[in-house]
Order: C-alpha cells, then sequence, then structure tokens
C-alpha cells in the first residue's frame, strides 16, 4: 500500500468523524449528553467538589476501564499519569480484572458514595450494565464521560474516543482495496468480547464497508482474552475454514492470536490479516509481513484527553463536547513512524 493511499484513508476517516462531530449524535461518536440529561435540569456540580476547587486541592480523577489487565489499558494509563503530571490531578486508572460488569458497577457506586471521587471517565465491556450508574454519577454532581467505549443514551457528558462503526468500516474497505477488485471467498472476523458494545458497533461498521462485495463473512468469533485460550480458538475456528482469504480482527487480542496462528502455520502471505491496535507484538507481526495493516486508536490520547477534558471542565469552566483521537492505518511503510501501545 503505497503512502498516498495512507494518506487519502487518513482524510477520509477524518471527515467521518468531523461529520459525528457536527451531528453530536450518541452513535459511538463524539456526544455532549443526551436528551435525558437536559429535560433533568442540566448538570449540578456536588458542593464538596466545588469545596475542594476552591480550597485548591489536587482534583481526584479516575478512570474505569472495562479491564486493566488488558494490554491496551498500560498506554491509556500512561497517557492518563502524563496529563495528571501535567495539571497537577490526582489520577487512577481502575476497574475489575477480567472484565466484570457488575464488580466495574459496585467500584463506581462506592467512589460516589463515599464521594471519594471529583470526575469519572467509564469504558464498559456493556453499555447497558453501565448506564444506571452513570446516571447516579451524574445525578450526584460528579462530572462523568466515557471514554474508549461509548455509552450513548445515558448521561455521560461527553465522549473521548474512536468512532467504533466508523473504524470498522474503515477496516473492511481498506481490506478490499488490500485483496484487489473483483476479490471472492471468505473473510473470518475475531474478537475478544462479541457481546461488549464497542465490538458490536465496531462489527456493524465492519459488515457496513463490505456490503455488495464478493466476500463473505464468518463471524465474529469470540476468542476472550487469555492469550493461550484465544489462539487455540482462532484454531479450531480456521480448521473449518481452509477457503478463507481473509481474517480480521475487532481488537488488539484477537489480532495478535489470529497473526500468530497465521505464521505458525505457514500461512503468510496466503491470508490477508488485518486487525486493530498496535501492541509490541502486533508491530512485529506487521514488520514480518503477517499482518497487512492494524488501525492504531491512540490509546495513550483517550488516557490524556479523558483526564483534560474532566480538569479544564472543573476548573476553567470549558464545555465538555468529546474528543474523537481518530484512526491511523499503520502499515510496514509507516511503522516506523508510529508508537507502539505498550
Amino acid at each position: 500500500m503505497s503512502l498516498s493511499r495512507i494518506a487519502r484513508r487518513l482524510l477520509a476517516t477524518a471527515a467521518v468523524a468531523a461529520s459525528a462531530a457536527l451531528a453530536l449524535s450518541g452513535c459511538g461518536a463524539i456526544t455532549t449528553g443526551t436528551e435525558s440529561s437536559s429535560s433533568s435540569g442540566g448538570f449540578q456540580l456536588a458542593d464538596y467538589i466545588q469545596k475542594r476547587i476552591d480550597d485548591g486541592e489536587p482534583l481526584r480523577i479516575k478512570l474505569s476501564y472495562h479491564d486493566p489487565s488488558l494490554a491496551f489499558a498500560t498506554p491509556i494509563s500512561a497517557g492518563m499519569e502524563r496529563a495528571g503530571e501535567e495539571f497537577g490531578a490526582d489520577v487512577q486508572l481502575i476497574g475489575p480484572t477480567g472484565g466484570d460488569a457488575a464488580k466495574q458497577v459496585s467500584e463506581l457506586q462506592t467512589l460516589i458514595q463515599q464521594q471519594s471521587v471529583d470526575a469519572l471517565a467509564v469504558s464498559s465491556s456493556s453499555s447497558d450494565a453501565l448506564k444506571p450508574v452513570i446516571a447516579q454519577a451524574y445525578d450526584a454532581g460528579i462530572p462523568i464521560i466515557s471514554f474508549n467505549t461509548d455509552n450513548p443514551g445515558s448521561k455521560q457528558m461527553g465522549f473521548v474516543g474512536q468512532d467504533l462503526a466508523a473504524s470498522g468500516q474503515s477496516e473492511s474497505e481498506e481490506l478490499l482495496s488490500v485483496l484487489g477488485d473483483g476479490a471472492t471467498g471468505k473473510v473470518v472476523v475475531f474478537s475478544l468480547d462479541t457481546g461488549a458494545g464497542w465490538s458490536n458497533d465496531r462489527f456493524s461498521g465492519f459488515e457496513k464497508g463490505l456490503e455488495g462485495s464478493g466476500l463473505e463473512i464468518v463471524g465474529p468469533v469470540n476468542v476472550g482474552n487469555e492469550p493461550n485460550a484465544a489462539y487455540n480458538t482462532v484454531e479450531s475456528t480456521m480448521a473449518g475454514q481452509s477457503d478463507a482469504v481473509a481474517i480480521a480482527g475487532l481488537d488488539c487480542c484477537s489480532t495478535t492470536a489470529a497473526a500468530k496462528w497465521v505464521q505458525q502455520t505457514g500461512n503468510t502471505g496466503k491470508i490477508t490479516m488485518v486487525g486493530f491496535d498496535l501492541l509490541p507484538q502486533t508491530a512485529d507481526f506487521v514488520k514480518n509481513g503477517v499482518v497487512s495493516f492494524t488501525i492504531s486508536q491512540n490509546p495513550q490520547e483517550q488516557g490524556y484527553q479523558a483526564v483534560k477534558v474532566l480538569y479544564d471542565f472543573l476548573t476553567k469552566g470549558t464545555e465538555i463536547t468529546g474528543v474523537d483521537t481518530g484512526a491511523q492505518f499503520i502499515t510496514l511503510e509507516n511503522l516506523d513512524e508510529a508508537t507502539v501501545e505498550g
């Protein structure tokens, strides 16, 4: 793929993001709140938070990630800590190891009840599970946004992250470009959590991008986040898909599991492999020609901007309008210029 094609793709992604921002819709794009929040009279900051601001106390900003054990959490935490140092805020990445939505809700409820947090950013594996606790925080006067994964229809005050549906569509459209005109055959799609809202959004975009093509989608197949189990799932799935022409991962961990299978079974160059995120292992797969391209969603910037948006709202009264951290296509041609996410 040429650098000009990469540039065109980045411009196209930016155009989609800009359009979504102007629409201010809640479908995986930037949001500024919902009808439910505006109809209740608007946000009212809690008195205890205002007092901490007036007293010059360090603001306690917590980012609740749906599974901090995932490799993707490492660059998010790095961006968060960078913002904390820059703004003098007390920042912390929290969340349940293993991705238990009930535990995440319980942890957030405790923070709200104990008034031990001044602002929250949440990333959930299940948007429906977090809607009630987002409303609890909002109604308690705690500024709350979503990051990394959107919570449309909730009382979130904004979203910091990638337009998931648009990124999924970009992945499949670029896959078509790599395979060439008139490509036919099966594309096997893997996800670490097919039941998660972010996965559904990204897959719906992927499906849209392949509409009218000669490619048949198999999946998405759930692999989980344990590396060995994920690899075994890929291996057993591909045993029944000998005629597959491509594999697509919808996230960091399904991408690395599938790429490992492609490499170890001698299918490099035979099956086109594409995916998401740029973990060190993924970068190696790109370098060795196993992965044709991967899409970075800039997790460090997600962590940084989540803190900045909340900090600026509390200290400057800056309106929360959300931040689209974009999508960057990483290939062998621009790998040396990319930031590895881990």
